[in-house]
Formats: C-alpha cells, structure tokens, sequence
C-alpha cells in the first residue's frame, strides 16, 4: 500500500503541483519574516530588487527557456547534447553581456544617490552569473519531465536562502545588504548542488555547433519579445490605473488579482508538464498526438475551473476579507475579484495555446499574438475608464485581450493542428468522466 502511495505521489503532476506550491509556501514564509524584521524603507528597496532582477533576468529565460524545451524534448542523444551544449554557450553569452554592463556601472556608483540604482548596481550582476547553472538545470529538467528533480531545486534555492534569513535574524543582523547577501548564498549553493549532480549538463558545452547556437537564437529573439510582452501584459493595468485612478484604487483591484493565484497556481502546473509533452509529440512529427495533448490538458482544467470559479464568486467577501482584512470587505475588491474569476475561466485554453503556437515552430505568430494582446488591453482599459470612471471598466475590460488571444491562437494553430474549441471542451468533459470513473473504481477495490 505505501508503495503504491509513493509510486503515485512521483506522479509528474502531482510533483509540478508540489514544486510550485513550495514555492507559494516558502514566498509567504519569506515575506512574513521580512516584512517583521526589515524596515519600511528597506523592505521597499528589497522588492524593487527583486521586480529589476526578473524584469531584466527576462532576457535570459524569455531567450532560452522555451527554446530549450522545443528543441530538447524528446530528441536523439546526439541532439539533445547538441542543443544543451548550445543553450550553454547562449546562456553564457548573455550572462557575460551584463556583467560587462555592470564593470563601467561600478566606476559611477559613488556618483549614483539613488538607492535603488546602487543596489541593482552593487548585486545583480554577481546574482546573475551565480544563479546561471541552476536556470540552465532547471530548464533541462523541465524538458525531460523529471519534476521530482525540481522540486529539490525549489527546495534547496528558496530553503537556504529562508535558513540564511534566520540565521542573520537571530545574529541581529538581518538588514537589506545581508537579506540580498542570503539570496546570492542560497543560489550559489544551488547552483554547486546542481553542478555536483549533474543536472546542469555542463559537459555538453563541448557538443555546441554553429547551427543549432543560430537555430536557437533565431527561435529565442521572438520567445524572449514574447515573455517581454507578457510581463507587460500583466503590469499594463498596474501602471494605467495607479497613473488614472490613483494608488488606492490600484491597492484594492491588485488586492482581488491576488486571489486569482487559485487559478494560476494549477495552470503554472500543468503549463510545465505540458510544454515538455507537446515538445516531445512534435519532434517526433505526431501532430495528432499534439493536438490531442492540447485539447486533453486545456480541457480538462477549463471544465475543472468551473466549480472552482462559481465556489469562488460565492465566497468572494469571504476571500477577500482573509486576505486583505476588513477594511477592504467593503470596497469593490470582491466585484472585482467575482468579474476576473468569471473571465479566468477561459485562461487554460488561451495559454495552452500560446505556448504550443512556440512548438509548432510559430514564435514570431506568439509575438504578434501577445502584442496584440496588450494592444487590446491598453485600449479597453481606457474606453472602460472613460465610460465607467472606476476599477469596474478595467475588469470588465480585461475579458477583450482574453478572448482576442483564444481566437488568434486558433486561427493560427488551424493551420497546423486539427481541432476546435468545442472538441477541447468536449475532450475535457471526458477526461472529467474517465478520472471519476478511475476514482470509483479504486474505491469499490479498497472495499471489496
């Protein structure tokens, strides 16, 4: 029986699920102990860090991650190492590009009194370069679907920075150089973790080739615009609100997106053991098991969302309330959080089409799709402002580059796939049916 339970629990799903709820989990732990024992001031400056570190650590992931899982999943020996052994050297090649930024960067920094600029300055270059073979193991994993390895990197990198925090908190010496001290200690010791078990694939470096650097960056100078232009996508709202309805109208609807977690956690989930998936199917030219991969996965979260939504519209106050504390229970953060969850409902299906746009060898189409998206998104912001003059227009507003992206994505994907919207409800429908069946049935073998 117990093996039986840990055979199950090694389920690739179920071990995504797991390393990006350690993630949730640790984030909460690491915001609460800094939040307590940082100042206002330097808890401000260590988030600004953090949001200029994954601006500009987009260059990176947005030009390789995606690239690597393509082209890696399920290829031959020989290729695989080819294509690791090239992502090494782009990889490197970026990485070196910044620090070479950061050399003239120190020579000015005693003429620099802005806080925030010194501190970019003073630790992102270092962080970089030490967190370089913790991505590229990372993004190896995730191609050959061992999530159980991640997991252990998720857990080593944000573990030790949390025992670091600690540590200087107990000592009396928690501040902002020493909480971006622990940070840069917690990735230099994933990095030697993954280095010293392999998981990097350093030794490929030697297996790169003119041809494939080429072909991967050919594919990565669309997937990184579109990693780009999805970060801008998420934060169009941020900057259009706080700018036209000001900082409090901004605290409240950010307060209703922060629910939506109970969506994106599980779509963030099977995204990256999808991805791998679809990768795998393509390469070995099985464009029907492509498409029936895509309609199995988006299906079945868009059909699973729906009691999770309605649960959701239902309870809203009350999730808002836990949340954000009552002095928000009477604003228009539940409204708001009931129209985003309603619209969420369509997300597994726009995302899972995205990405598999990147598969199908159409990155340049994904660009255009998201930029089209944000396009959308920033005009219907303003007409729902200048109609409804609050929060309302940006959320109901926020529904358009939704359905805009659906439906861009299928005419694009038409032309490579066969399938259609309706038979990935359909097929989710079914797989609900087979997975209550299979429930049932384990039940009647437990009692009989």
């Amino acid at each position: 029986m117990i093996s039986k339970l840990v055979a199950k629990l090694k389920n690739k799903h179920f071990l995504s699920l797991a390393a990006n709820g350690s993630m949730t989990v640790f984030s909460m732990i690491t915001v609460g102990l800094l939040y307590r024992s940082l100042t206002a001031i330097d808890n401000g400056l260590w988030i600004f860090f953090q949001s200029a570190y994954v601006l500009l650590d987009t260059f990176r992931t947005g030009f390789l991650q995606t690239a690597i899982i393509k082209f890696y999943s399920g290829a031959e020996d020989n290729r695989a190492n080819e294509v690791m052994g090239s992502t090494w050297f782009l990889g490197s090649a970026i990485t070196t590009f910044f620090l070479a930024l950061s050399i003239p960067a120190w020579f000015i920094l005693p003429y620099i009194d802005i806080s925030g600029i010194q501190i970019i300055i003073k630790w992102f270059a270092v962080t970089f370069l030490f967190s370089l073979p913790n991505c590229l193991a990372f993004w190896s994993l995730q191609a050959k679907q061992q999530f159980d390895k991640l997991l252990y990197i998720r857990i080593i990198n944000q573990g030790s920075f949390i025992i670091f925090i600690v540590i200087f908190l107990y000592t009396e010496k928690l501040n902002l150089e020493t909480t971006l001290l622990s940070n840069l200690i917690g990735c230099l010791i994933t990095s030697l973790v993954c280095l010293f078990f392999g998981w990097t694939e350093i030794k490929s470096f030697s297996k790169r080739s003119k041809t494939c650097i080429k072909e991967l960056f050919n594919f990565g100078k669309y997937s990184v615009g579109t990693t780009i232009g999805a970060n801008l996508l998420r934060s169009s709202d941020t900057f259009i609100i706080n700018f036209t309805l000001g900082p409090a109208a901004l605290a409240v609807y950010n307060l209703a997106t922060r629910l939506l977690e109970i969506i994106e956690f599980p779509l963030r989930s099977f995204l990256a053991t999808g991805m791998p998936a679809l990768s795998n199917a393509f390469n070995q030219n099985k464009r029907s098991e492509v498409a029936n991969i895509l309609k199995k996965y988006a299906g079945l979260l868009t059909i699973s969302l729906v009691p999770v939504s309605i649960v959701a519209i239902i309870l809203a106050d009350v999730g808002i309330g836990l949340l954000g504390g009552g002095k928000y229970t009477h604003t228009e953060a539940a409204n708001i959080y009931r129209i985003l969850m309603l619209f969420a409902i369509f997300y597994p299906i726009e995302r899972f089409m995205g990405i598999t746009i990147d598969i199908v060898n159409q990155p340049k189409m994904n660009l255009l799709k998201i930029f089209l998206m944000l396009t959308v998104n920033v005009i219907g912001d303003f007409i729902g402002i200048y109609f409804l003059g609050n929060i309302y227009g940006i959320a109901l507003a926020s529904l358009l580059p939704i359905l805009v992206g659906m439906f861009f994505g299928f005419w694009i994907l038409r032309k490579h796939l066969d399938f259609s919207i309706l038979g990935i409800l359909s097929t989710g429908i079914t797989e609900i049916k087979l997975l209550f069946q299979n429930l049932q049935s384990k039940k009647r073998k437990i009692y009989h």
